[in-house]
C-alpha cells in the first residue's frame, strides 16, 4: 500500500490519507464489492445511488486488504484521493503491470458505427495474421475465451483484467469500442492506444451529457497524446472536421466519398446482398466487396481500413479480411426463413442512424418498408418523437412497440414515439405494446418485395421493465413469426 501511495503522488494525484495500514499488499483491484477476491484493493467510488464505501464491510469479508476512495473507512486501511474515479484506471493499469503496453489497441469512438468498425478491424487483423481480441457492447472475445458484454466499454478494473487475459492468451492487438460514457467516467484512463478512430457524432446520450459540446468533449479526450499514438478521423461531419483541427495526435483522415481525405471510397454501389466500392490511399486503389448490408457499412469499412493502414497493415490485405465478414450481430442482420421479402434486425436507435439506413432500404424495396420500433427508457427524451418522425418519413408502415422501459412509463414512451410518427403524416402508424405481437403483426401484413425492419435493440437479449428482465431476442422473435406463415400463397 505504501507503494500505491508513492505511485499516486508521483503521478500527480492528491493523496490526503493512507498512511495507516501501509503494510497492506494487494494482488488485484476491484470496484464491485461482490467480485472482490482475497488480497485485493477495493475501489469505493461515488455512484448515482450509493457510495461504494458503504460496501466496505462486504469487500473486507471477501478478502479485500485495502481501499481506494475519497473518504476513509473504519473497516479497511484506505488511500484517500480527491477523485477516485480518475485515479482508478491508472491504478488498475499499474497494479496489473500496464498490460495495454503489450497490445496494439484500436479504440473506436463515435455515435454510430463503433461495433461494426471493431468487427471489421478484427477481420482485417486476422487477414494480416495478427492474433487479436475484441471488446464491444456485444461481446468480449479473445482466443479461447468469449463472454457477453455488460457495457459498451468495461469499467476500469475489468478492462485492465481483460487486457491481462488477452496478453496471457498471446493476443497482439485489440479492437475495442470506446464510448463517451467510458471516456467521461475515466474507464480507459491508464490504457494506451495505437490508434484512436472517430466515426461521427450526432445527437444521442443527452440524458448523460449536458449538451452536444459536453458529448463532443468526452469523445475528444481519446484524441490526445495522453491516450493515443495516432488517429484516424472521419471528415464527413462537422465534428470530425473540428477534431482534425484540434487534435495534437498524428492522424489520417477518412471519408466515404470525399477525395480530400487521406483514405476514401469511390464508385460505391449498394444492393440487397451487400455493397462494392474502391478504397483509395495515396496511389493505392483497392476494390472491395462487402457482404454486410447498407451504405453505412461502407463508412465503417473505410474507418477500419484507415485505422489498419495507420498501424501499418497492408491495404489490400485488410480489405480482403473485411470482405470475409458475413455479419455483425444485430447490425442490419438478415433473418431468412424462405420469405419472399427482406427481413432485418438493426440496432439503429437515433435519428442520425435512421437517416443513413432508411434510404438504403428504399433502394432495395420495390414494395413497402414496414418498421417496428420503440424508445428505450432512461435515455434522452428529446430523441423519442424524432425517432418516430424519421421512421415514418421513410417507411410506409410504422408499428410502435415497447423496448426496455426500465423505470420509465412504457405507455408514455410509446405515445411519444407514435406522436412523432403521426406528425410525419406519411406512414400508417399502429401501436402494439407487446413486442412479440408487434413483430408478428409486421410479418402478417408483409408481401413479396417488401422490407421489414425491426429496429432499436439489435443483439440485446433482454427486455427490462420496472426491474424485471425478460429474455427476448428480436432476431429469434422475427424468425418465429416468419416460420409461422406460408408466404407462397400471398402475392
Amino acid at each position: 500500500m505504501a507503494e500505491l501511495v508513492d505511485h499516486l503522488r508521483a503521478s500527480g494525484r492528491v493523496v490526503t490519507g493512507g498512511e495507516a495500514g501501509v503494510d497492506a499488499v494487494f494482488t488485484g483491484v476491484y470496484q464491485d464489492s461482490r467480485c472482490v477476491r482475497p488480497g485485493s484493493l477495493y475501489a469505493a467510488l461515488p455512484g448515482r445511488r450509493h457510495h461504494g464505501a458503504a460496501f466496505a464491510s462486504d469487500a473486507a469479508a471477501l478478502g479485500a486488504v485495502a481501499m481506494l476512495s475519497d473518504r476513509p473507512s473504519d473497516v479497511l486501511p484506505t488511500v484517500v484521493v480527491d477523485d477516485p474515479r480518475a485515479a482508478l484506471g491508472p491504478v488498475a493499469a499499474w497494479a496489473y503491470g500496464n498490460p495495454s503496453a503489450a497490445l496494439d489497441l484500436y479504440g473506436v469512438t463515435g455515435t454510430n458505427g463503433k461495433t461494426s468498425t471493431v468487427y471489421m478491424v478484427e477481420a482485417g487483423l486476422g487477414a494480416a495474421g495478427v492474433r487479436s481480441g475484441i471488446v464491444t457492447g456485444i461481446t468480449v472475445r479473445g482466443p479461447g475465451n468469449v463472454r457477453a458484454a455488460t457495457r459498451t466499454t468495461p469499467e476500469a478494473c475489468e478492462l485492465q483484467q481483460t487486457f491481462v487475459e488477452f496478453t496471457r492468451a498471446g493476443v497482439e492487438a485489440v479492437a475495442m469500442e470506446v464510448s463517451s460514457h467510458g471516456l467521461a467516467e475515466r474507464r480507459v484512463d491508464g490504457s494506451r492506444f495505437g490508434v484512436a478512430v472517430f466515426t461521427n457524432l450526432a445527437r444521442d446520450h443527452l440524458d448523460f451529457h449536458s449538451d452536444m459540446e459536453a458529448y463532443y468533449s468526452a469523445k475528444a479526450r481519446l484524441f490526445t497524446p495522453e491516450f493515443a499514438d495516432s488517429a484516424a478521423i472521419c471528415i464527413d461531419d462537422a465534428y470530425g472536421r473540428r477534431l482534425v483541427t484540434e487534435t495534437a495526435v498524428p492522424h489520417l483522415t477518412f471519408s466515404a466519398h470525399d477525395p480530400a481525405a487521406d483514405v476514401y471510397a469511390s464508385s460505391v454501389r449498394l444492393d440487397r446482398w451487400g455493397s462494392s466500392f474502391t478504397v483509395h490511399h495515396g496511389t493505392r486503389r483497392v476494390p472491395v466487396r462487402l457482404q454486410l448490408l447498407g451504405g453505412h457499412q461502407v463508412d465503417n469499412a473505410v474507418a477500419a481500413l484507415a485505422a489498419l493502414t495507420a498501424r501499418g497493415i497492408d491495404l489490400a490485405t485488410a480489405a480482403a479480411g473485411i470482405e470475409s465478414l458475413r455479419a455483425v450481430p444485430g447490425r442490419l442482420e438478415r433473418v431468412d426463413a424462405g420469405q419472399p421479402f427482406l427481413a432485418v434486425v438493426d440496432y439503429v436507435h437515433n435519428p442520425a442512424g435512421q437517416r443513413r439506413l432508411f434510404p438504403y432500404l428504399r433502394t432495395v424495396a420495390t414494395g413497402r418498408i414496414i418498421v417496428v420500433l420503440g424508445a428505450t427508457g432512461e435515455r434522452d427524451p428529446g430523441k423519442r418523437a424524432p425517432l418516430g418522425f424519421t421512421a415514418a418519413t421513410f417507411a410506409d408502415t410504422v408499428i410502435v412497440t415497447d423496448e426496455s422501459a426500465f423505470s420509465d412509463d412504457a405507455a408514455a414512451l410509446r405515445n411519444e414515439v407514435a406522436a412523432g410518427a403521426r406528425q410525419a403524416a406519411h406512414a400508417d402508424v399502429v401501436v402494439i405494446p407487446n413486442r412479440g405481437d408487434a413483430i408478428a403483426a409486421a410479418v402478417a401484413v408483409a408481401r413479396a418485395d417488401d422490407v421489414i425492419l425491426v429496429a432499436g435493440r439489435g443483439h440485446d437479449p433482454l427486455l427490462v421493465d420496472n426491474g424485471v428482465a425478460v429474455a427476448f431476442d428480436d432476431r429469434a422473435a422475427l424468425r418465429r413469426a416468419l416460420l409461422a406463415h406460408t408466404f407462397q400463397r400471398r402475392r
